[in-house]
């Protein structure tokens, strides 16, 4: 008689689920509000940082469960994509309209669709969780990089300002805790669905202590760092560091028909603070920062706006950077920040710095594929024809106590792992952020990159000063925390000493390889799984046939 076994034999089946059938609508409403909590750990949502994890645990959950085809997973990811990035997006419409925010946000689900389809594969080997967590960092990976340069808005790392997992950014950077929470939810989940499907005695096997490390341990490490800091970064001084925010005269894409206004209104300010200075009501700063679009009346076109600027200079004593516009001399423009000095006490004749934006923002800066997407909105010509900058991505500032190294992320370029660490391996002490949000109106779309600003202070080890046009502007400390912010379409003067670092931290220092390791790692898995028709089980690692419908979903897909 013979002794071999049938898929269909109760025998092979994997123990660890439950017996209960689920069907797709299960899936589906699991997904759906997976991909809902999600978007609830993100600003202006403060302190449920710990939804993260339990969102990509049911996520797991509804992607393992009676072990659904790879189909039925890219679904899953589907679902998800939209319940998350449908309510974080709605500020890319806010004044074109809701087809260019719902067709953005369908393409992200795409994106969490193939996510599904990775992960699904990925996982018929031993330790599920992690090849869920690596293929969630190897989907985030490229969607921030391709197409037109990527779209990392929504990462898992951009959730956790206010969360203990925040502190590691410092040692794996934000792809590193993207990849430990989606492990830590994953986990945890696995560790739940081995419980109901087995027995109590489970919580005596490795299943628990597994689960246990990958859920506490990460948590443990960030409250060490919370703690200590980076040890390899260091305090080398302080400055005190002005950030003005002049507002704007009205909302909407217009704004900027009255450039000489916002630049006007950013003047004022800062004769204010200058004012309140004379008065002692207020310490001299060292430098003034003035945001993104600041003098969209070039200083180097318009004669009054240099005027304006350098009278601006002479009365805060202190050298000014901000936001213009240069015209090139090959055709369209460069977003550029320009640095005008003082001697003296006197504001130089002309700017003596220049950093142009590296990376530059499709459908707002400039228009790709301009003939196509013209067919389906009328404010397709309305987008720009800025050119990416090169060269270095700091700028010199002489202060009263010497020279300073200032790091310029400029806005878009905040959302950019690469963008902060070069400007901290050239040398940055502390980074500047101006960005200009006006076109936006009062949404959401401020704080969601305020956040990233301070996911960057912990990544790099350095304050950052966020000046916004017309909100919301923010000194932000090392650790990540606020150390001032101001009201959105509010005019405010923002002003502190703040901690000027040198060193790197080790999320510097290893950039972006350790999540091309986790790419080419995740790529070789799904090769290997691929032509297997066997996975094993999560902690056992015993052998688990694969059921005839979820190979023939595989195969299809």
């Amino acid at each position: 008689m013979s002794t071999s076994t049938s898929v269909a034999d109760p025998v092979d089946r994997d123990t660890s689920e439950p017996s209960f059938a689920v069907t797709w609508w299960h899936r589906v409403i699991v997904a759906a509000a997976a991909g809902g909590l999600m978007y609830a750990t993100f600003p202006p949502n403060r302190y449920v940082w710990w939804l993260a994890p339990i969102a990509l645990g049911l996520l797991y959950a509804a992607m393992t469960v009676g072990r659904p085809s790879t189909r039925s997973n890219a679904g899953s990811g589907f679902v998800f994509g939209l319940a998350f990035f449908v309510p974080l997006l709605p500020w890319i419409g806010e004044y074109v309209g809701p087809l260019p925010w719902l067709a953005l946000a369908v393409v992200m689900a795409l994106y969490t669709a193939l996510f599904g389809a990775l992960a699904s594969v990925t996982m018929r080997l031993r330790f599920r969780p992690l090849w869920f967590a690596l293929s969630w960092v190897t989907i985030e990976a490229i969607r921030s990089a391709f197409p037109f340069g990527g779209f990392p808005w929504g990462n898992t790392a951009f959730s956790q300002v206010e969360g203990w997992y925040l502190p590691l950014t410092s040692v794996i950077g934000a792809p590193g805790v993207s990849g430990v929470i989606a492990l830590s939810g994953a986990a945890a989940a696995a560790f739940v669905i081995t419980l109901i499907g087995r027995s109590r005695s489970v919580l005596r096997s490795t299943t628990a202590g597994l689960a246990l490390a990958a859920v506490v341990l990460p948590l443990a490490v960030g409250g060490i760092l919370a703690v200590t800091g980076s040890p390899l970064t260091s305090t080398v001084g302080e400055r005190e560091i002005a950030a003005i925010q002049g507002n704007v005269p009205r909302l909407g894409l217009d704004f900027a028909a009255q450039r000489r206004a916002v630049l006007d209104n950013h003047v004022r300010q800062t004769l204010r603070m200058s004012a309140e200075v004379i008065d002692g009501s207020r310490p001299q700063p060292d430098m003034v920062l003035w945001p993104e679009n600041a003098a969209d009346a070039p200083p180097t076109v318009y004669q009054d706006s240099a005027d304006s600027i350098r009278a601006a200079v002479t009365a805060a004593r202190a050298p000014i950077a901000f936001g213009t516009w240069i015209p090139n001399e090959g055709g369209g423009a460069s977003n550029s920040i320009l640095l005008w000095g003082e001697t003296d006490g006197f504001g130089d004749p002309e700017p003596s710095g220049r950093y142009d934006k590296h990376i530059i923002q499709p459908f707002g800066e400039y228009l790709p594929w301009r003939d196509f997407f013209r067919l389906f909105s009328s404010y397709a010509d309305r987008a720009g024809d800025f050119r990416p900058g090169t060269g270095p991505a700091v700028l010199t500032v002489p202060t009263r106590d010497g020279e300073v190294t200032m790091g310029v992320a400029t806005c878009w370029e905040v959302a950019f792992d690469r963008a902060a660490q070069q400007s901290i391996r050239e040398g940055a002490e502390f980074l500047f952020v101006p960005t200009n949000n006006a076109t936006f109106g009062k949404t959401d779309m401020t704080y969601q990159q305020l956040a990233m600003s301070q996911v960057r202070a912990v990544e790099t080890g350095r304050s950052v000063v966020v000046a916004a046009t017309s909100g919301v502007s923010a000194l932000v400390a090392p650790d990540g925390s606020l150390i001032s912010s101001s009201e959105i379409f509010t005019p405010d003067i923002l002003q502190s000493s703040i901690q000027m670092r040198s060193g790197e931290t080790l999320a510097v220092r290893f950039g972006p390889w350790p999540q091309r390791l986790v790419i080419l790692v995740t790529a070789i898995a799904f090769l290997y799984a691929l032509g297997r028709r066997t996975s094993l089980d999560m902690f056992t690692g015993r052998r688990v046939p694969v059921t005839e419908k979820e190979h023939d979903g595989q195969q299809a897909s």
